[in-house]
């Protein structure tokens, strides 16, 4: 077996090299390689429409004035509470979210590995709800209210305990989308399961647009909402840059770090080595106006099993079925589709539902119109192709689309019943079964026998290696090495659902005591992106169980799990994503452990930044958030003793110096701000101007921000002067021939007339003001 510490230090990812340096221009964006959907205008000046105001809610600072130019368009509101929490809460649906503290990442973890469910409407199910202005079907509408299944949800553990959750939620896909991109390379021991080739045929671009795990389209997301912060600061912008009315809570987070981690773990793909994104129930939907609607019902179960969509072999086709009949409450008889559902109930079980839509589509101004909920849980490509159809299209044409108050009720009763009734009820079943027969027996002496037997015996079988197959790595190896994943009625795969099924249930106990057991066998059989997966969420589970831990079981065990995850993504199994999304979930479940952890959690953010896994948003992100965990560390006395407060301000200084390179300005004032703040307060009577290489190199930054700030004023007046000629020119023109879509209502008149986007140079004579605690953006 191959130790941790051998094989190549981790280098430089091969999948994602740092961004080179951009020239140091306020208004231009780094361009990336990146194959996404807004390749074709990444390297094009970035000029933000106010269109697209209602895409970067979750970054806009409170109190901004509203950037849309129509006045019908109601502002959204934005998240409260946890910054790693939910986001927007649904319009017209009370939120059940708990309040917790603003720097706790559990919120976000419980959101992001939750239950997937498959939705695979009949084609007349689709055309009703595209009446309705949903061109993607029954999903698209579904979707959004799922991030929060409305009222409480009761959950029984492995022991029979009973667990109020009030903010549960679950994920729509559909059916046949969500998978891995496929990596064509020679060695695929060490990568996952590939799709075969002729599903790989009938794959096409829009079922991999809900997939995340790219790194490099989270870092161009974020860098396009730093983009909109720097032209669209709002109200309070003076007041931020100079300190006054700024938080004074340390632990509070610009909402970029936060949006980053979430699009980090949207769309998880669907992918072998973990079933958090395999389907635990589908929802098979016909429509009322259907003229044989049992037969479509038999036709679509045989389709979605054995037909073009059923899932890859990996996949454990035994999962719930849902059958759902949409009723049209305005054309159809009601009479007529309450036998139909009677006859579906007869057929089929007690897991249908009846949902009446009305089919006519609702625009703002009718009287039950509320909006419809964003998704918080979209990838990031989803995001980058919808900014860009917000920048392509006219700002005074564009309305975000609306359902009628009537509709949104029976959706949020239709999610909560089939959760409460159908989902969650079967996953525990599933659990129970899979503990009592698989998971008690592998724990048992016969289990251990079992598992000593296969780590021997494989030094004894190194001429069955090449027959392929499952069991090619050796006698009782249920491990297929050769196509990298194990069979889904295996106990290795068993137990792997029951872990995860566990932990997006909240047992985590449960959980991490599965993980534990399927490391041992997935390092036994060479399964290197299993084990890397199984360590990571043990290392996860443990923090999120334990509620106290010494140092010494720490390092003995979470630190262990995580540089054995760490070195099997990077260097065995070339996943970045995965070394990325260990690391940094367990560096956020350190730092709330108190201040002995936070120092480790600053040890692991330290280590994805050496391991060169990150673009430049990222790395400048994440210095920060190092920063933040050495601060947490307050120390002892009057003094401070055993603070970490110039070391927080160390990597302070080396984030604003990546941020004035990326040309965020406004990121790297509030930084300088709040590094003159810590040595200002200094029990030194010097502070950093004893060391006179720091101070050079810290008045250096100052004045390259001075610099891009007076450059930057003149870029905006050229800016300003070039769009009036603009559209001077396009007045006589005709209305259908306008190429220019950016507008003085849009982007530049508020640069003209308001001092809230004033140039940073007339406040730079505050830098290193008392006031700033904290930016303005948490």
């Amino acid at each position: 077996m191959t130790s941790i510490n051998d094989g190549a230090p981790l280098g430089r990812s091969p999948s994602l090299a740092p961004s080179s340096p951009p020239a140091r221009l306020p208004r231009t964006r780094d361009n990336t390689d990146l194959q996404s959907p807004a390749s074709s205008i990444s390297s094009l000046p970035y000029r933000p429409n106010a269109a697209a105001s209602v895409l970067f809610a979750a970054t806009t600072p409170p109190g901004s004035r509203p950037l849309s130019p129509s006045a019908g368009i109601t502002s959204p509101r934005l998240p409260s509470g946890s910054i790693f929490g939910g986001g927007t809460p649904h319009e017209g649906v009370p939120p059940d979210r708990h309040t917790s503290d603003g720097d706790d990442p559990r919120p976000l973890i419980s959101h992001a590995f939750v239950p997937h469910i498959a939705v695979f409407p009949s084609q007349d199910t689709d055309d009703l709800i595209g009446e309705k202005g949903f061109s993607r079907g029954l999903w698209q509408l579904l979707r959004p209210f799922g991030d929060h299944v409305q009222g409480k949800v009761i959950i029984r553990d492995s022991i029979g305990a009973s667990r109020v959750c009030e903010d549960f939620s679950v994920r729509f896909t559909q059916l046949g989308s969500g998978y891995e991109r496929p990596v064509h390379s020679e060695n695929l021991k060490s990568s996952t399961a590939q799709i075969s080739k002729q599903n790989e045929q009938n794959l096409t671009e829009d079922q991999f647009t809900a997939t995340g795990g790219n790194i490099l389209a989270v870092e161009n997301v974020v860098d396009l909402h730093l983009e909109y912060a720097e032209h669209f600061p709002g109200v309070g912008y003076q007041e931020r840059l100079t300190g006054r009315g700024l938080p004074t809570s340390e632990s509070q987070l610009s909402p970029f770090y936060s949006l980053y981690l979430r699009r980090l773990l949207s769309g998880m793909p669907l992918a072998p080595h973990e079933t958090f994104s395999h389907p635990v129930a589908c929802i098979i939907a016909i429509s009322s106006r259907n003229p044989n609607p049992i037969e479509e019902l038999r036709r679509l179960y045989e389709e979605a099993t054995r037909g073009e969509k059923r899932l890859p072999p990996w996949v454990n086709g035994e999962y719930l079925r849902y059958y759902v009949l949409v009723h049209d409450e305005e054309r159809d008889d009601i009479g007529k589709a309450m036998g139909l559902f009677d006859q579906m109930k007869r057929h089929f079980g007690l897991h249908c539902h009846l949902l009446r839509l009305r089919s006519s589509r609702c625009v703002a101004t009718d009287d039950d119109s509320i909006p419809l909920p964003t998704c918080e849980w979209m990838s990031a490509s989803e995001e980058l192709l919808d900014i860009q159809t917000r920048e392509d299209q006219d700002g005074l044409d564009t309305a975000p689309p609306c359902i009628f108050e009537s509709d949104a009720t029976a959706i949020t009763t239709f999610i909560r019943e089939m959760v409460t009734q159908s989902v969650v009820p079967s996953m525990e079943r599933c659990i129970s079964t899979w503990n009592d027969q698989v998971a008690s027996r592998r724990r048992g002496i016969s289990g251990r026998f079992m598992s000593l037997s296969k780590k021997w015996t494989v030094f004894g079988n190194s001429s069955k290696t090449s027959s392929g197959g499952p069991g090619a790595g050796g006698s009782g190896n249920n491990y297929d090495s050769v196509h990298g994943f194990y069979q889904p009625d295996t106990p290795e795969s068993i137990m792997r659902k029951l872990a995860d099924y566990a932990f997006m249930l909240r047992d985590w106990k449960l959980a991490q005591s599965v993980y534990e057991l399927l490391r041992s066998d997935f390092n036994n059989d060479k399964a290197w992106r299993y084990y890397a997966a199984a360590s990571e969420m043990a290392a996860v589970s443990t923090l999120l169980a334990s509620q106290a831990m010494s140092s010494k079981v720490r390092i003995e065990s979470v630190d262990q799990m995580l540089e054995a995850s760490c070195y099997s993504y990077l260097t065995r199994c070339n996943s970045p994503y995965g070394a990325l999304r260990c690391l940094t979930l367990s560096m956020e479940l350190l730092k709330i452990r108190g201040e002995s952890a936070s120092e480790a959690a600053a040890k692991w953010g330290t280590k994805i930044i050496e391991s060169n896994i990150l673009g430049a948003t990222g790395d400048a992100l994440m210095k920060e958030r190092v920063a933040t965990c050495y601060r947490s560390r307050k120390g002892t006395g009057s003094g401070g003793w055993g603070s970490r407060s110039r070391k927080s301000a160390l990597w302070d200084i080396l984030a604003a110096d990546k941020w004035l390179i990326l040309g965020k300005y406004v990121q790297a004032q509030k930084l300088l701000g709040r590094v003159r703040d810590v040595y200002d307060m200094s029990p030194s009577k010097k502070g950093i101007s004893g060391f006179i290489a720091a101070n050079e190199f810290l008045i250096g930054l100052e004045q390259d921000l001075k610099r891009a700030s007076l450059s930057g004023e003149g870029q905006i007046a050229q800016e300003v002067s070039e769009d009036i000629e603009t559209e001077t020119f396009e007045g006589s023109e005709t209305l259908h021939a306008r190429t220019h879509r950016n507008s003085l209502l849009g982007a530049t008149i508020p640069i003209m007339g308001s001092l809230e986007t004033a140039p940073l140079h007339m406040v730079q004579e505050d830098i290193g003001g008392k006031g700033v605690k904290e930016d303005d953006f948490s």
